[in-house]
Parts: structure tokens; C-alpha cells; sequence
């Protein structure tokens, strides 16, 4: 069965080396594997739940969109889009905001952490928290509800907001689905082996930390004089060193093959100097980024084919969305005044078109079936049976396996082949 795995990028910032090795390469990877559909958005409108800088949050977009494709992101094979551009997003948060809990959203991590901090300060317990950080957890949810994503792919710190989402699906289930599950229930999968680069000091590669090394941003220079810039210990060329734990080794290796892991080891324990290692370093991420980086400087000086890749993502992540929501209005109440009566008339219709078995016993004792099609025209007759229990359990096979079950039913078909096929196909959609 095909999983569908769906992945929220936040438009808030412009991609370093971290984000790459971490999050964009290992994605775009799991995108190629076979039985999954992939749904990439650029999280635009969690973006203004951060960022009050429209520039900045359009700036990304371009940013974050171009390095995906840039970085391989097929888009014949995913569903790339942006999330403004998906009207049903809005309208499916109002509709699980009206079933979620307050208490539920009093208990969401991100919340708890703001007001813990306003407390911490001294400050009204809700200073400066907007609506949209108290319930961004419903507009996650809908992200991800509105596709029926299998899985999502979260770091531990967002296990929380998916299994909010799992409560949210769970109760509009069972409000307004009358036995039908309208909601997949999605599984987080943490990403426990996530490559995490260390930055310039040593720390975690972030921009918060001001530690980063510019994936395309500065071209070849400002990647050079980035690693120039990685903190190393004091020793010299020609003194042994310790790869082990030195955050420049860690991001060559985030780009080496095991070959070329175990010669730089052992090179650097051999006394290759720190100033050789990283010109190393600098070569082989250009070596892989290189190319990249081109592309993406294509894109970013014509941002029309972006947007072109995002518009035909948001067609295609359209196409699914649309049906579901109309199905949500109808299941809510939200519907046209003359739907019930038009459904009963044309189900009334449907049923009175359909084909039909007959059963029937001879003189002879024996048990006999037919299909005869909307029009009364016999389709199919069957050979006399001993029980009359045979007979309906073959009634049963063909109205649920259709035309598969002719092969080994004891039948002889009166009219031609492709119109016992359709009378079948009619009788097993309306079984289902």
C-alpha cells in the first residue's frame, strides 16, 4: 500500500550546511523510496506566528523552495507546494478548532514555554502570546489531516502536536463520521539518526547561535572563509591529532564516502595540519554543493519557474484536498438546502437502475440463478445446482468479485462479454 508522508518546512530563514545534511538531503533521499507519496509545503502561515517581517517570510520562501529543487527535489514525483496557496487549509483549522479542547491547547508545549516565561518575568501570564502560537497546533494538525498523511517526520519536540492531531482526527471521527473513519490517524516518526552538524564553536549549527556555514549564500568564498573559521585546537602540522569529537572532522564526514573518512583520520593523525584539513574540507562540500549551487542561482534569478513548481504543486495538492473538505461540510451540516432531498431522489434512481440476480427452482428440484441487466434483458444463466444455498453463495461471489468470479461459476453467459462485465462492475460499486 502506498504510505503518504507528509514534511512542513517554516519560511523563516535562508538554508545553511546544517539544514542540508539534517533535514533537506535525507528528505528528498526518502522521496525516491518506492510505495511513498511525498507532500513537501513551505510553511508560510506558520511563518507569521514568528516573524512580523512580510519581507523576511517572502524572502524564505524563494529561499527554502529553490534549495529543495535545486538539491533534487522531483517534482514529477512529490507534491511540492506552498501552504497559503491551499484554501481548504483555513477552512479545515476552523473546522478542528471547533472540536478541540481549550484545556488541550492550555497543554501544548509551545505555549507552556511562553507563559512559564512570562510568569519567570513577572508579567501577565499571557503577555505578548498571540492566538496564533496558542493554536498553531490545530493549524498543524489541518496540514496534515487535509491529506491524510501515514506519517510525519518530526523531531522529538514535535511528537507532541502530532499526537494532538491523532485526538483532533479521533473525536471529528467520531462526531460526525457515522461509522466512517474520514480521518487517517497520522504516525509521528521521530528522527532519531538525524544527522546534527556542529557549527563554527562547536555548538549545534544554528542561526540563533550565529554559528553557521552558508550552504549557497556567498558562493565559494563564503564557504571557504566559513571553515577557515571552525574552531580546532592548538596543535601543529606535523603534531598527531584527535579527530574524534572535532567538529570540522564531523562535517567532512557529512560529505566523505567511508574511504575518504578513514584517510582523513588518519592523515590528521599522521600531523596534517588544521589548515590543510579544512582546505580538504572546503574541497570536497564544493565537490557536492558545487552544482548545486548553480542551479539554485538559476532559480533565485528567475523566481517565476519557482513559482511555476509551486503552483503546480498547489493544482495537485488541490486535487486531493478539495474532495476531502466537501466531504467534511457535508459530514459537519454544511450543505446546499436542497442536498437530502436531490441524494434520496438520485439514490432511489441509482438503486432502481441497477442490475439484477434472480433465483428461482424448476420441477426438476434444481436451482437456478440469472442476471438480467437495468432493462430486463438476460444477461447470464446459470446451470441447475443441487442446493439452493449454492446458488446464493454464488450470487454472493459475483456481486462481490464481479467479472473474476466468472471463470469458476457455473454460468454461460447469454448476452456479450462487456455488457456482464459492466452489470457486474455496477453491482459490486453498489455492494461497496
Amino acid at each position: 500500500m502506498t504510505e503518504r508522508v507528509l514534511t512542513g518546512i517554516t519560511t523563516t530563514g535562508t538554508p545553511h550546511l546544517g539544514n542540508y545534511v539534517g533535514a533537506i538531503r535525507p528528505a528528498i533521499a526518502a522521496s525516491r523510496a518506492p510505495g511513498v507519496e511525498s507532500f513537501f509545503f513551505m510553511a508560510d502561515y506558520h511563518a507569521l506566528i514568528k516573524c512580523d517581517d512580510p519581507e523576511r517570510v517572502a524572502r524564505s520562501t524563494l529561499e527554502i523552495a529553490a534549495t529543495f529543487l535545486a538539491a533534487g527535489l522531483d517534482t514529477n514525483r512529490v507534491v511540492f507546494y506552498r501552504q497559503s496557496d491551499i484554501p481548504e487549509t483555513p477552512e479545515l483549522t476552523w473546522l478542528l478548532t471547533c472540536v478541540t479542547a481549550k484545556g488541550q491547547m492550555n497543554r501544548a508545549h509551545a505555549y507552556k514555554a511562553a507563559t512559564d516565561a512570562n510568569v519567570a518575568d513577572g508579567k501577565d501570564i499571557d503577555a505578548d502570546i498571540s492566538m496564533g502560537l496558542y493554536s498553531y497546533p490545530i493549524l498543524m494538525a489541518a496540514d496534515i489531516l487535509l491529506f491524510n498523511a501515514h506519517r510525519v517526520p518530526v523531531g522529538k519536540d514535535q511528537v507532541q502536536h502530532i499526537e494532538m492531531a491523532r485526538d483532533v482526527a479521533q473525536r471529528f471521527n467520531h462526531l460526525y463520521g457515522q461509522g466512517r473513519e474520514l480521518f487517517v490517524l497520522p504516525q509521528a516518526e521521530v528522527e532519531e539518526d538525524v544527522a546534527t552538524l556542529p557549527g563554527l564553536d562547536g555548538r549545534k549549527m544554528s542561526k540563533s547561535y550565529d554559528n553557521t556555514v552558508p550552504l549557497f549564500e556567498g558562493g565559494p568564498k563564503g564557504l571557504k572563509d566559513a571553515v577557515a573559521r571552525i574552531v580546532t585546537d592548538s596543535r601543529l602540522p606535523g603534531e598527531p591529532k584527535d579527530p574524534d569529537g572535532t567538529s570540522l572532522v564531523t562535517i567532512h564526514d557529512a560529505f566523505a564516502t567511508p574511504a575518504q573518512r578513514d584517510t582523513f583520520r588518519a592523515d590528521l593523525r599522521a600531523g596534517l595540519g588544521w589548515g590543510d584539513a579544512k582546505q580538504r574540507t572546503v574541497e570536497l562540500i564544493e565537490s557536492h554543493i558545487g552544482p548545486l549551487r548553480a542551479t539554485y542561482a538559476d532559480l533565485m534569478a528567475h523566481p517565476e519557474r519557482v513559482e511555476a513548481a509551486l503552483q503546480e504543486g498547489a493544482r495537485k495538492a488541490r486535487a486531493v484536498a478539495r474532495p476531502l473538505l466537501d466531504e467534511l461540510r457535508q459530514a459537519v451540516g454544511l450543505r446546499p438546502m436542497v442536498a437530502v432531498a436531490s441524494q434520496k431522489k438520485e439514490a432511489r434512481a441509482a438503486h432502481a437502475k441497477l442490475p439484477e440476480f434472480k433465483q428461482y427452482r424448476e420441477a426438476d428440484g434444481r436451482f437456478f440463478f440469472k442476471l438480467t441487466g437495468a432493462d430486463g434483458t438476460e444477461l447470464l444463466q446459470s446451470d441447475g445446482l443441487a442446493e439452493g444455498k449454492a446458488a446464493g453463495a454464488w450470487v454472493k461471489r459475483l456481486k462481490t468479485e464481479g467479472s473474476a468470479a466468472l471463470a469458476d461459476a457455473p454460468v454461460r453467459l447469454v448476452a456479450d462479454r462487456a455488457a456482464v462485465d459492466a452489470a457486474l462492475s455496477a453491482l459490486m460499486a453498489a455492494q461497496a
